[in-house]
């Protein structure tokens, strides 16, 4: 048997994400066992000083504060995308939390892991909002070294 090619997921914790992973499990893992992919979901938490930077300075037991809540946000995240993954069939998912900006933990996840295909969702920001945060898939499309899929989330019909 082939060895399985390796397939990043970039999960955050909105809705778009978790849309974007069930779609991915819906239509890469339809049967787990025959799919030529090993999934690994990495999620990228924010550096507490980061954090803290943007409230002002801040004291020691501000930072292991923060960090804690940072720890368990990004647990609750990765266990209920473990938990997604399992109510699809597909138990054997690898997870990682790493700190960092997200835009250089994905790239760096798709290097280190050799991955071929990179997929995330699409928070769907208008041009303005965007121009002012910063696309982390527009980033990733141009700087990750493997196929990049971006999962939109339909439109609402009227």
């Amino acid at each position: 048997m082939a060895e399985k090619q390796v397939m990043i997921f970039a999960l955050d914790d909105s809705d778009h994400s978790f849309y974007a992973l069930e779609w991915t499990l819906d239509h890469f893992f339809p049967s787990p066992s025959t799919s030529s992919f090993k999934l690994i979901i990495v999620h990228a938490k924010p550096n507490p000083t980061t954090v803290i930077g943007a409230v002002g300075p801040g004291t020691t037991d501000m930072y292991t504060m923060v960090e804690t809540d940072i720890k368990k946000t990004a647990q609750k995240i990765i266990d209920k995308a473990k938990e997604l993954s399992k109510s699809k069939g597909v138990a054997n998912v690898a997870c990682e939390i790493l700190e960092g900006d997200a835009r250089n933990v994905i790239c760096d996840a798709v290097e280190r892991h050799h991955a071929s295909l990179l997929v995330m969702g699409s928070h769907g920001y208008g041009t303005f909002k965007r121009a002012v945060l910063g696309s982390v898939s527009d980033y990733c499309s141009h700087h990750a070294h493997c196929s990049v899929m971006i999962v939109k989330k339909p439109k609402p019909q009227n």
